[in-house]
């Protein structure tokens, strides 16, 4: 887990494009290919909310689509937070999807993550996988999570 200091905590200061690369650097380069990638995926990030239980600014990459009877829908795909040299995309599944995730053309060490995570919740027991990234290479485990929970969630 990443040990560097979360990003954008002052209620005040909006985040934005030139904010956002000052705190990620280097990443910066990794974040916007991330952003734009999405777009394939149908997945766009909602605007910024400030969250006083976190005491931060986060994202939440959505998609979103209209029924046949003209309801727009919204699906909440991951989070997105800001920290220190990198960007933070936390997926929360169901315990129940853990043995499908594991069939997904993943990498070993996120399949190895998804077997050890320990489910939270009373009722509803679910999983959290959290990405830290830094590098490109990081990103394929990333899109293939988003697609399935877009799909099966």
């Amino acid at each position: 887990m990443n040990k560097a200091p979360q990003l954008l905590r002052d209620s005040n200061i909006v985040p934005n494009d030139e904010i956002i690369a000052e705190g990620l650097g280097e990443t910066n380069t990794i974040y916007t290919k991330f952003i734009e990638e999405l777009k394939k995926y149908n997945i766009s990030l909602m605007d910024w909310r400030y969250y006083n239980d976190g005491k931060a600014w986060l994202s939440k990459g959505e998609y979103k689509w209209t029924t046949a009877r003209g309801t727009n829908k919204v699906k909440p795909i991951f989070w997105l937070s800001i920290w220190e040299q990198s960007f933070r995309v936390s997926f929360f599944f169901s315990e129940k999807t853990r043995e499908e995730l594991l069939f997904l053309p993943i990498s070993r060490d996120t399949k190895e993550i998804i077997n050890n995570i320990e489910a939270k919740g009373k009722t509803m027991k679910s999983i959290s996988i959290i990405f830290d990234i830094t590098e490109d290479s990081q990103l394929n485990d990333v899109y293939v999570l988003a697609q399935f929970r877009k799909e099966n969630i």
